[in-house]
C-alpha cells in the first residue's frame, strides 16, 4: 500500500496566547515540527505538545527558527554564519533533551518560516544550519522544500534527507513557495488542499497559483498549525487518502 507522511507545526502558544489547535490536530497527523522558542513557543507549551505527540503515537521534529517572535519567524534576520549555527544548535539541543525527559526521541529536524524559505535558495545557509544540525546528532532527519537543491547538499553531506510539499499553501511555477505577502498564498479551501496532497502523492506534480503544471516528489506533507482551517484540512485529506487506498505513515 501508498504511504505518505503528514506534518503539523505545533507547540507555537506562547504565554498566554494561543496559536494553532493542537488538540484537535493530533488525531490527523503521523509527524509534528515542534518550536523550539526562538520564533513562538514556551517551555510549558513545548513540553506540553510533547506528551500529546507521545500520548498519540505521532513522531517528534524540532522545529527551530530565526531568533524572532515579533515577526513569528516569518523575518529573514542578517545573522552571521557563527551566531546562527548557536542559534540552531540550542534550539535543537533543548528541544531534544525535552524529549528524552519525557520518554521519547526526536526523530528529525524541520527549520522554521523565513529560515526554511532561506535555506531552499541560499546554499551557504544551508550548509550552516545543516552542519549545526549534524553536530548534534547525525542520525536526525532533515526535512526540506521539495524540487530544491536542499537534496544534493543534504546527499553530498551524507544526512537523510525528507522532501516536504505543502497543502495549504500554493506554489510558483518554478517550484517555490508562492510568498505570503502575495495574493493567493494560502490555501484555506479544505478540497483545493486535498486535491493537491492527492496529486502530488499519485502524480507528482501540482498547479501553481497561475495554473500552470509544477512536478514534484514528497515524501511528506505540511499544514500550517496557525491556519484556521487546519482541522478542516486535516479531515479533508484523511478522506481523500483514505478512498485512494493511501496510508498515512511517518517516514
Amino acid at each position: 500500500m501508498r504511504s505518505v507522511d503528514i506534518n503539523c507545526d505545533m507547540g507555537e502558544s506562547f504565554g498566554n496566547f494561543k496559536i494553532g489547535n493542537d488538540e484537535a490536530v493530533f488525531p490527523h497527523i503521523t509527524s509534528c515540527n515542534i518550536a523550539c522558542g526562538m520564533h513562538a513557543g514556551d517551555p510549558y507549551h513545548i513540553e506540553k505538545t510533547i506528551n500529546m505527540a507521545l500520548e498519540h503515537n505521532v513522531q517528534i521534529g524540532a522545529h527551530p527558527g530565526y531568533p524572532d517572535l515579533q515577526g513569528f519567524g516569518r523575518r529573514v534576520l542578517p545573522i552571521a554564519k557563527a551566531e546562527l549555527s548557536s542559534y540552531i544548535k540550542y534550539q535543537i539541543s533543548a528541544l531534544q533533551g525535552m524529549v528524552k525527559s519525557a520518554g521519547g526521541k526526536l526523530a528529525y529536524v524541520k527549520p522554521h518560516g523565513a529560515l526554511y524559505n532561506e535555506i531552499a535558495k541560499n546554499e551557504t545557509v544551508a550548509r550552516t544550519v545543516y552542519s549545526a544540525i549534524e553536530s548534534i546528532d547525525p542520525n536526525l532527519k532533515i526535512m526540506g522544500l521539495a524540487g530544491s537543491h536542499v537534496q544534493q547538499i543534504l546527499d553530498e553531506m551524507g544526512l537523510d534527507y525528507i522532501p516536504e510539499a505543502f497543502a495549504d499553501r500554493y506554489y510558483e511555477v518554478d517550484g517555490k513557495l508562492r510568498s505570503r505577502t502575495l495574493p493567493n498564498a494560502v490555501i484555506q479551501d479544505p478540497e483545493v488542499a486535498a486535491s493537491q496532497v492527492l496529486s502530488i502523492t499519485v502524480n507528482n506534480q501540482t498547479l501553481s497559483s497561475g495554473g500552470q503544471e509544477v512536478a514534484l516528489k514528497a515524501r511528506s506533507f505540511c499544514i500550517h498549525g496557525d491556519n484556521p482551517a487546519a482541522v478542516n484540512i486535516l479531515t479533508a485529506i484523511d478522506k481523500k487518502l483514505s478512498a485512494s487506498n493511501i496510508q498515512k505513515k511517518a517516514f
